[in-house]
């Protein structure tokens, strides 16, 4: 399935997990189990030493990958491996892109059931080379936006993405956070095209993956809670969070469009 596939099937949750945590053998399974719970998207990061727009946990989370074993060509073999009805999705570095070509890189992804990229230190202006690779492999690159992206860029980088556009729920790294902050929903209403919008950076509740939706965002990311839940061995929890987050996220899509229905008398 491809990414804009899946969002035709309306708001949607997407959840991220680093490859190799705990173990490159245990990724393919909790990539299904993810999927079976109702997980619409697999953000399936690929651990770096230096990871720059990660917060703790996920730093701890791609640390274990590394004394695990995993690396490039092991990421990609466990991609496969993760065969889903869903689509898949690379989050990762450019030097680990650019280290193992950028055509070679795109096609892998494609090879492996990857649907599409996010590459947070590759800004647009610099991308051109490896969206010129993506679109020879069928890959979508997708970028980012911040709640202090000015309005020119910010047109700019939604005319470029593809897939979706990835937007920072606030500045700074990735990780759990207990609120949704007031620059999100501004950003949400901020973007000028019909691209579907995805938030992450910091929802790690039903409830605010209720309140993105509710805010317009065609989709909530959620990552370092669920990261976390990995790490302390709670798989059933996981799978608990992330049906319940899918049932905020149908819910909240719901009243939306309810709120919206022409009144009739």
């Amino acid at each position: 399935m491809k990414i804009s596939e899946a969002f035709n099937e309306g708001p949607l949750l997407i959840v991220y997990i680093c490859a190799g945590d705990p173990s490159p053998q245990a990724t393919p399974d909790l990539v299904r189990r993810l999927a079976a719970a109702g997980a619409d998207i697999i953000e399936l990061g690929l651990p770096h030493s230096d990871p720059i727009a990660d917060g703790p946990t996920i730093q701890a989370a791609a640390q274990r990958a590394i004394a695990a074993g995993m690396n490039t060509d092991v990421y990609f073999q466990v991609a496969a491996q993760a065969d889903v009805p869903i689509p898949k999705v690379f989050m990762g570095y450019y030097n680990m892109i650019y280290a193992r070509g950028l055509d070679r890189f795109a096609q892998d992804c494609a090879k492996s059931g990857i649907n599409g990229m996010i590459v947070p230190d590759l800004p647009p202006e610099e991308a051109g080379p490896l969206q010129e690779a993506c679109t020879r492999a069928g890959v979508d690159l997708i970028f980012l936006a911040a709640p202090n992206t000015p309005a020119e860029r910010l047109k700019m980088i939604e005319e470029q993405t593809a897939g979706f556009l990835y937007l920072v729920a606030r500045t700074g790294v990735t990780g759990a956070r207990s609120e949704v902050l007031q620059g999100t929903r501004d950003l949400i209403a901020r973007v000028p095209g019909d691209k579907p919008r995805a938030v992450g950076f910091g929802i790690s509740t039903p409830e605010q993956a209720a309140e993105v939706i509710a805010a317009g965002a065609d989709a909530a990311i959620v990552g370092s809670v669920c990261v976390d839940l990995i790490a302390r061995g709670e798989v059933e929890q996981l799978e608990s969070l992330v049906r319940d987050m899918k049932a905020a996220v149908k819910a909240a899509a719901k009243a939306a469009r309810k709120s919206k229905a022409p009144i009739v008398g």
